[in-house]
């Protein structure tokens, strides 16, 4: 298969007309300048020496050279072939709160930031699965679906923030149901949910809608975030740093939930990790996903491109070298044979 691997640069070719009308242009006005001292064709015959023909070979030479630079310039590639391989996997989506009450400071350097780098690593350590991420709040959003752009969920992991949640809360029932709605309905014992939450504040139904996920094959795995002394939630009053407070004007202290998380875990048929324990969480993780049956799947790949950059560019080079040395002179050896004579 042929490519280019930089398309728009093949725009650059359009400056070739444009240098074919410029030489056009001003070969008519040389021949007007010669014909102010006098008849063409005798001012030809006082300039004996002078071809006729190089410089068009010339220009040609020009074009032809410049022509080959572009395409250099654009890389041109050749691949064999396009293949289908079949790899073995596991769908995986993570759901990640960033309700308000993960701004609370308690773990450092707060709750969201200590998330988004768990989120991070693992996702690190689960390539060769399919990720998707989900994002929640007072409601759940489908950031990402389950794709191997492991690039594309780091960067969304990383750009995920407390004001993309219009509503406040956590919906965790509502992030079962959206990874459940996302995930391919033909896929029964092949799928993870791994929520990244402090817990609190969840809706009632969060428990029976985890049982409910596990027995259509949803497998469940939480990771609590903050700590049981809890820690207040910041945020900015008339301009200054503050803390949020609730209506009889006391600061809310917001506390992780081990217990319901525990709960969680154990209707889905998972386990319950603590972030606080550092760097164990993500192997430990790692490890009991790798136990879930993998799933088959087929997936499209192509070889590597070859690129041939270089004989353009080798080539163009060298047709401007030949133009440069070849001078406006008749040739000695073709000096008085006319090329187009018949």
């Amino acid at each position: 298969m042929f490519q280019f691997e930089h398309n728009v640069y093949l725009w650059a070719l359009l400056m070739l007309p444009v240098l074919i009308g410029f030489f056009w242009l001003m070969w008519a006005a040389r021949k007007r300048a010669i014909e102010r001292f006098g008849n063409w064709q005798t001012v030809h015959r006082l300039m004996p020496q002078v071809s006729r023909y190089k410089h068009g070979l010339k220009l040609g030479l020009i074009l032809i050279a410049l022509a080959c630079l572009v395409l250099g310039w654009a890389n041109p590639q050749w691949g064999t072939k396009k293949e289908t391989v079949k790899r073995q996997s596991v769908d995986v989506f993570i759901a990640l709160d960033i309700s308000e009450s993960m701004l609370a400071q308690d773990i450092s350097p707060k709750r969201l930031e200590r998330a988004k780098n768990f989120c991070q690593n693992l996702v690190r350590e689960l390539r060769g699965e399919r990720l998707g991420l989900i994002i929640f709040a007072g409601n759940a959003y489908l950031q990402m679906p389950l794709t191997t752009d492991y690039a594309a969920a780091e960067l969304f992991i990383k750009s995920a923030n407390t004001r993309l949640a219009p509503s406040q809360g956590t919906a965790i029932s509502d992030a079962i149901d959206l990874a459940e709605r996302a995930f391919d309905p033909e896929n029964k014992h092949h799928k993870v949910l791994v929520v990244v939450t402090d817990g609190e504040n969840h809706d009632e139904v969060t428990l029976e809608r985890a049982r409910e996920a596990n027995n259509n094959g949803l497998m469940i795995f939480t990771v609590g975030v903050g700590t049981a002394s809890g820690g207040y939630i910041p945020t900015v009053y008339a301009g200054r740093s503050s803390f949020k407070v609730d209506q009889s004007g006391e600061y809310v202290r917001t506390r992780l939930n081990e217990d319901m998380l525990r709960d969680l875990a154990m209707a889905g048929n998972g386990a319950y990790f603590n972030i606080a324990e550092g760097d164990q969480i993500v192997p430990a993780l790692k490890e009991r996903i790798e136990g879930v049956e993998k799933r088959e799947l087929e997936q499209r790949s192509f070889t590597e491109f070859e690129s041939y950059f270089q004989y353009c560019l080798g080539l163009g080079l060298l047709l401007l070298l030949i133009e440069f040395v070849i001078s406006y002179r008749k040739n000695r050896w073709l000096g008085n044979k006319d090329l187009f004579k018949t």
